[in-house]
């Protein structure tokens, strides 16, 4: 028995299944994302850069239209994240480049993004399933690139679980042999892998789910970026490398020359003075995303269009809709498609939707697309949890660069992979693609252009972007703000926000930093309360990023436009206080700014006539500190009530004595039966009636009521008592505000295929 036991075969495999334990351990232990080395480097700034200023790249935009030793290599038009990735390309390989772009650096589809730096689980689904090639590709693209995402931006992006509540038994194998295939797809670049969750766990993780009918949930993993921000790191990068950038320049023409038509340059003219040269170039790059065919068609009258634009609605949520580091995806709507509800920045995104759009520079959220992105948050949230349209902080639709197969009868042909196409004139164009895949669609273009334009001889190595870190990464720890803290004497929240949204470029913004002339924090005065967002941000913008409105500062620098339209509107007065301090305006352009950052703030769901309300008493200066600590400051104006469309929570909505008088008419509506049996309660039929009679209600129609008494909770219920008539009026008062929604929406958004939504951009 003995001699069996320590015989040569029983060792070996004995032997064998230790090593095999003691491998997978090995490589257990050592999955997972890798973060940056904390060293002592980190304690202390990195070396001061100052970008060149927007003159100086100007100067050299013009310099090339008369001078042909300073002609660049490449021209590329646009400034969103193909743009920006094609320009990093391009610069780090040693070639000469230039950028314009007609609005703000990732102004439109760039910035409007789910956030998702992901692979696609629908995408995969469909490959499986319709044994489709290109989606199959597309996914396996995606997951390596996501892993080179995280790595060369880590501040800015991280990964994140999100849970598939499941609600059928037979889905439990169903959804966990497709998340063990998106982890066996992604390899040893997976994240961490996707794992069961019971109900009880799941609950407990996401306290918010509704509890009725879960069976358990599944949980994979993907990445979340801050995209606009991600957009300002690549600018940013190629102006590091040696690209020539500058935004709001637009191409008024394109420049051929009379012989052979090819192009050699464009005209451009400044937005904001007004001012037109050429610029020459070997040759131009279209990056302009869902604009791409107003190009082409400058290029060429008879062009046929190659994008058709759908837009996506997404909303913003106040924190409490979901636990904070956990995203939710739900795999089936009521009409099929897929949705996503994720934290992001300290609230919690909703969406996404899929429109026929057309294409136009600010893209508005239609209600009812965000009436339905609310419908379907509520069907998975606890009944507990009232979804009201009143928490919609801000709401805000991007265009999605759908590329069309040209010999596609119907928008099936409409693909999320992107193309590289180069006209007869020598017009280099990409389209199509999303977020996660920036980097290899700028290599792939880059390839191509060195290629037609004939650049071997210019390039000076070969694509260095898998390794190549965006600007703030090399002197980034998940530790730094520590640093900062200690430094500066900055808030908590407030040196994490600037740590993961700057990297090692925070400690500059610290340097601008005034003092609060409190106890604590020392420095760093905030633009709005409850968002970490301080005014050294705003100077940083300007001297560092290029920003030069308002709206580039509120929307694309920082995001609170997309964090709290009403919040952005609070801070806007001082964000063009400091920016008419930084750039000189007069008082008529710093007029102009406000109205237009006003204007803007509609297209991110700002309720119309919303005004802004006073920040906070705080010092602005050394001055003020000082004013302060000798009592010698003034004081402020008292605040004025808040207007109605301003609230979120029910009893607020009503200015004083407004619920008094509702109380009395409440109160002499109730018959005197009920009066004398203690019971003063109205039938819900009776309400509505009571309703149309209150002064400023009159507009309200019985779908709205309808609406009101279902999202309250109260449908089905025979009356309701004065507190209840409350929320009631409450809520009818947010959808008096709200934008009436059309019939026309709804039926279009349900063209676009369901495989063909699934994730932002």
């Amino acid at each position: 028995m003995l001699r069996r036991l320590v015989s040569r075969r029983t060792l070996a495999a004995v032997g064998g299944a230790t090593a095999l334990t003691a491998a997978g351990g090995y490589y257990y232990l050592n999955s997972g994302p890798s973060y940056p080395p904390s060293t002592k480097e980190t304690r202390r700034p990195p070396p001061p850069w100052t970008p060149p200023s927007r003159e100086q790249m100007l100067d050299a935009l013009k310099a090339s239209g008369t001078n042909p030793e300073e002609e660049f290599d490449l021209l590329v038009v646009g400034g969103g994240a193909t743009g920006a990735g094609v320009a990093v390309d391009a610069a780090s390989r040693g070639l000469r480049v230039a950028l314009v772009e007609r609005d703000d650096f990732s102004s439109g589809t760039s910035s409007k993004s789910t956030k998702l730096v992901h692979g696609g689980v629908r995408y995969l689904q469909k490959a499986v399933m319709e044994l489709d090639y290109e989606q199959y590709k597309l996914v396996r693209e995606a997951l390596h690139e996501r892993k080179i995402f995280l790595q060369t931006a880590p501040y800015l992006s991280a990964m994140l679980p999100i849970m598939l509540p499941i609600y059928k038994y037979w889905q439990v194998p169903y959804y966990w042999v497709g998340c063990k295939m998106y982890d066996i797809l992604a390899g040893k670049e997976n994240m961490e892998s996707s794992y069961l969750m019971s109900k009880g766990k799941a609950l407990e993780t996401f306290p918010m789910l509704k509890q009725e009918g879960l069976v358990g949930a599944l949980v994979y993993y993907d990445g979340q970026h801050n995209d606009s921000r991600m957009n300002m790191a690549l600018i940013m990068t190629a102006v590091k490398q040696g690209a020539v950038v500058a935004n709001h320049v637009e191409v008024t023409s394109l420049d051929k020359n009379g012989v052979a038509g090819k192009i050699q340059g464009a005209r451009v003219r400044d937005a904001l003075t007004g001012q037109e040269w050429n610029i020459r170039a070997k040759g131009v790059v279209n990056a302009t995303g869902p604009f791409s065919d107003a190009l082409l068609k400058m290029d060429n009258p008879n062009h046929t269009p190659i994008v058709q634009p759908s837009s996506g609605t997404h909303i913003t949520l106040p924190n409490y809709y979901s636990p904070r580091t956990m995203g939710l995806l739900d795999p089936a709507t009521s009409d099929g498609r897929v949705i996503f509800f994720l934290p992001w920045q300290g609230n919690t995104i909703a969406g996404t939707t899929d429109t026929p759009a057309e294409v136009t520079a600010t893209p508005l959220p239609q209600e009812e697309e965000i009436r339905w992105i609310l419908e379907e948050v509520r069907r998975y949230l606890s009944p507990d949890i009232k979804v009201r349209r009143g928490d919609v902080l801000s709401a805000w639709s991007g265009l999605r660069p759908l590329v069309r197969n040209p010999n596609a009868a119907s928008t099936e042909g409409l693909v999320r992979n992107h193309m590289i196409h180069v006209s007869d004139s020598g017009l280099l164009t990409i389209a199509g693609g999303k977020w996660t895949t920036y980097r290899a669609m700028a290599e792939e273009t880059v390839d191509k252009a060195i290629e037609v334009f004939g650049l071997q001889d210019r390039v000076k190595r070969g694509c260095v972007t898998e390794q190549l870190r965006l600007v703030g990464s090399d002197g980034w720890s998940r530790n730094m703000f520590i640093g900062l803290v200690q430094r500066y004497g900055i808030e908590t929240e407030v040196a994490k926000h600037l740590s993961e949204n700057y990297g090692d470029c925070a400690w500059t913004v610290c340097s601008y930093a005034q003092p609060t002339g409190k106890a604590w924090p020392l420095h760093g005065v905030r633009l709005a309360p409850g968002y970490p967002f301080i005014e050294a941000e705003v100077r940083y913008a300007v001297r560092h990023e290029y920003a030069q409105t308002a709206i580039d500062v509120i929307a694309r620098r920082c995001r609170l436009s997309f964090l709290n339209a009403q919040a952005a509107l609070d801070a806007l007065p001082r964000v063009v206080e400091i920016m008419s301090e930084e750039l000189h305006w007069s008082p008529a352009r710093a007029k102009a700014e406000t109205a237009a950052a006003t204007e803007f703030l509609g297209s991110m769901g700002l309720p119309p006539g919303a005004t802004p309300r006073p920040v906070s008493d705080a010092p602005k200066s050394v001055v003020e500190c000082f004013e302060g600590v000798l009592g010698m400051k003034k004081t402020r104006t008292p605040a004025k009530a808040r207007a109605a469309q301003e609230m979120v929570y029910s009893r607020a909505q009503f200015a004083a004595g407004e619920v008094e008088a509702l109380h009395g008419a409440f109160g002499a509506r109730v018959p005197a039966e009920r009066k004398a049996q203690g019971a003063e309660r109205l039938e819900v039929k009776e309400v509505y009636e009571l309703v149309k009679g209150l002064p400023g209600f009159e507009g309200i129609r019985a779908k709205d009521y309808e609406y009101v008494l279902e999202e309250a909770g109260f449908k089905g219920q025979k009356d309701v008592d004065f507190d209840e008539f409350v929320e009631i009026c409450a809520e009818l008062r947010e959808v008096l505000f709200a934008p009436a929604p059309t019939g026309k929406e709804k039926t279009e958004r349900l063209r676009i295929p369901v495989e063909k939504s699934g994730g932002g951009v």
